[in-house]
């Protein structure tokens, strides 16, 4: 996995064939979400532990050097020896030092990631010396030549039969697939490692600065055997590990074992803090001295992230790997391609800060932005936010490909450029288009249209349909403004018509500032921020001599957008920072405004049932603005429909803009247990909130399902409206 030889797609299509990993990965996906539902049941506010962990993790970045230097006053003061390690180098060499000098031979690791992130065992080995892992999963991995590819889980990709033949191998004899039996023969073969070491490695969940003491959170008894019977002691804990007290501890423990597991607490629950007594044997007798306890405080680019305004927010990870347990990419691929060391979302940003930007240029990609990692995270981090920004950095440091930066610059910042390649579009796409769906494409194109139809462009833009569809409206209670994006404006332009029925409906002026153009998220996505803010200040001008109380998007993504990336984007000016902010608050996504406009006006009463319709959340809508009841209201309210919801209704489409076309073969699996969720409702209509799961929903569904149809929940409303 070195970072010039890594294919990383080639590595998703090895990993997609291998139905071990998918079928291991399935199973734990399926279950955790009701395992830690279980779990949390008897947790009165979940949200507000995890604020607590949030604020706690907040306050202690703040203030992390006082919080350090605490944490080594109170070890030293208990017996224990402190080395603040700059680096992985810096570590290594104190330990080979330490070993030297003390004749150490055989060393005995309990879990420890910040070990497996310096590549420790490689360099200990290399130095002759006798290093097991005691964790079951690092044994096991270890005896596979593998990395981890879960942090709290790291064999989690094998199965039993795999296993089996690596202790077979490793012990020379054959061993059952028997899960126990091997329990059995793990701890046999493990135990005597620990009597004879000369020194234990143990990890840290936490380490408690009023006290010097560091806190083991594990479902095996090897911690407690390699912090106790080897007569040295060495903990590996990164600065984010630090907490200032041990009240503070308590928020991990109601979350880390909740969230990793599923378990209220895991078998074991460790505090050491300071040197212990150890019985050895001198001239025939036992007598009583006290271990050697070594801390080592690592650096390896985490302070440095401490004092960064957006990058200190991954102290706030406890290490749990929730984020894993619900990626939908992680659950396909596994950590061995979304990951270096580190797995996942939070992996990529860890590989980032820890590792390095090129390791993060490899995987960054894989994150499709789905945020259910943020709505599941005990320390609420931002992880596609976070992504975003490191995609920017490397834009602003090594620039975009030549190719895609031509189109950026050309074609998406100049509107008319944009718009009039999109007219040209529809007319090139006629050979291969029926209907509004494209379903078949010519040569080395045509695994695109495979087993997802792809939308096509309409004859007649919305921006050219808008004389034909406005209302002349006499005394209009709000005058509104219609941000349509690329796609309602060019692909989905009778949503746009929909809107504008619904809303004439409510007796409000519809407004079309024809100098609107895309709204920027592809070009955010990919990291160029410079393009985006041209475009961002066009559509803010043109917004701005709209002159109307309410800007309205049938998009959840472009809603976002204009909420916070435009506001972020001007973080520096302050200028066009006041005018986004001054549109931001304007801004409204349709069926949040509807929903309150509908239920002032009383028209939210629950109406008779009706057609099946089913309702998937958009992620940017739900998870991103948190916008979910709404659109059921409306559904609820409109006459003639029945809904009725779909397993998974949360769960991504697997479209992502680019993501869903560069890489297919994840986007599809996706897409084809979302279709199975929607046929298994046996509803005749999918509704949906957002033009870009439209696009993707309605392709797989024109390939598995044509009998079943997609609308925006304007058009359904709309359908409903008396001329």
């Amino acid at each position: 996995m070195e970072t010039n030889n890594r294919n990383v797609k080639n590595e998703i299509a090895e990993k997609l064939g291998d139905e071990i990993l998918r079928g291991s990965l399935g199973r734990f996906a399926e279950a955790y979400p009701a395992a830690r539902a279980k779990a949390y049941e008897n947790v009165a506010d979940i949200d507000a532990l995890r604020e607590q962990v949030r604020q706690m993790k907040i306050s202690t970045v703040a203030d992390i050097e006082k919080v350090a230097d605490k944490f080594e006053a109170e070890a030293k003061k208990r017996g224990a020896q402190v080395f603040r390690a700059k680096d992985g180098d810096a570590l290594k060499k104190y330990l080979l030092d330490l070993c030297q000098e003390k004749g150490v031979k055989r060393i005995v690791k309990s879990k420890s990631m910040a070990s497996e992130e310096i590549l420790l065992n490689h360099t200990l080995e290399d130095a002759g010396l006798h290093v097991k892992e005691t964790d079951l999963g690092e044994w096991i991995i270890s005896l596979a030549g593998h990395k981890p590819s879960h942090m709290v889980m790291p064999a989690i990709h094998l199965n039993r039969d795999q296993v089996a033949g690596y202790f077979s191998k490793e012990l020379k004899r054959e061993i059952s697939n028997d899960i126990p039996m091997m329990v059995q023969v793990a701890r046999q073969n493990l135990r005597k490692e620990f009597l004879v070491a000369d020194m234990g490695i143990s990890g840290a969940n936490f380490g408690i600065a009023e006290n010097s003491a560091i806190g083991l959170v594990t479902n095996e008894g090897n911690a407690r055997l390699v912090t106790t019977l080897p007569p040295i002691h060495v903990v590996i804990i990164g600065y984010e590990k630090l907490i200032p007290t041990i009240k503070d501890a308590a928020p991990i423990l109601r979350t880390l074992p909740r969230n990793a597991t599923g378990q209220l607490m895991t078998s074991y629950m460790t505090m050491t803090a300071g040197r212990t007594p150890l019985m050895v044997k001198q001239n025939g007798k036992w007598v009583e001295q006290d271990k050697e306890l070594h801390i080592i405080l690592l650096d390896n680019g985490r302070l440095k992230a401490a004092h960064d305004d957006k990058f200190k927010e991954i102290y706030q990870c406890v290490r749990c790997a929730s984020c894993l347990n619900v990626c939908p990419i992680y659950t396909l691929v596994g950590g061995h391609v979304y990951g270096h060391i580190y797995s996942g979302g939070i992996g990529a940003i860890l590989t980032a800060l820890l590792n390095s930007q090129e390791d993060f240029d490899k995987i960054n990609e894989l994150c499709i932005g789905c945020r259910k990692c943020v709505e599941i995270c005990p320390g609420k981090i931002n992880i596609p936010g976070l992504i975003d920004q490191l995609r920017s950095q490397t834009v602003k440091e090594k620039g975009l490909p030549f190719g895609v930066r031509m189109v950026f610059e050309n074609v998406l910042a100049n509107r008319k450029v944009f718009h009039n390649l999109l007219r040209l579009a529809s007319i090139g796409q006629k050979p291969f288009t029926t209907g509004n769906v494209i379903r078949h494409l010519p040569l080395f194109l045509a695994g695109m249209a495979k087993d997802r139809s792809l939308p096509a462009v309409a004859d007649v833009p919305l921006r050219d349909r808008i004389s034909k569809i406005t209302k002349k409206i006499a005394k209009p209670s709000k005058r509104v403004a219609f941000f349509a994006g690329c796609n309602t404006d060019f692909v989905f332009p009778e949503t746009g018509e929909a809107v504008f029925k619904v809303l004439q409906d409510l007796n409000m002026e519809m407004v079309f500032p024809e100098d609107q153009s895309c709204c920027g998220k592809p070009l955010l996505g990919m990291g160029d921020r410079e393009i985006a803010k041209k475009i961002a200040k066009r559509n803010i001008i043109a917004f701005e001599e709209a002159n109307a109380d309410v800007i309205l998007s049938s998009c959840p993504t472009c809603t976002e957008t204009w909420h916070e990336t435009y506001i972020d984007l001007f973080a520096d000016d302050a200028e066009w920072k006041k005018r986004a902010e001054r549109l931001a608050h304007k801004f409204r996504e349709f069926t949040s405004f509807v929903s309150e406009s509908y239920a002032k006006a009383g028209r939210l009463t629950p109406a008779a049932g009706g057609t099946k319709v089913t309702y998937h959340d958009s992620c940017h809508a739900k998870r991103g603005l948190g916008i979910y009841k709404e659109p059921r209201a409306l559904l609820d309210a409109t006459p003639g429909y029945d809904l009725v919801e779909m397993k998974d209704c949360d769960k991504c489409c697997g479209m992502a803009g680019a993501f869903g076309i560069k890489y297919t073969e994840i986007s599809m699996p996706i897409l084809k247990q979302k279709i199975t969720n929607i046929k298994d409702t046996g509803a005749e209509i999918v509704a949906v909130g957002c033009p870009a799961c439209m696009m993707q929903i309605q392709g797989g569904l024109d390939k598995q399902a044509p009998h079943i149809k997609v609308k925006h929940i304007a058009q359904l409303i709309a359908d409903k409206i008396k001329e």
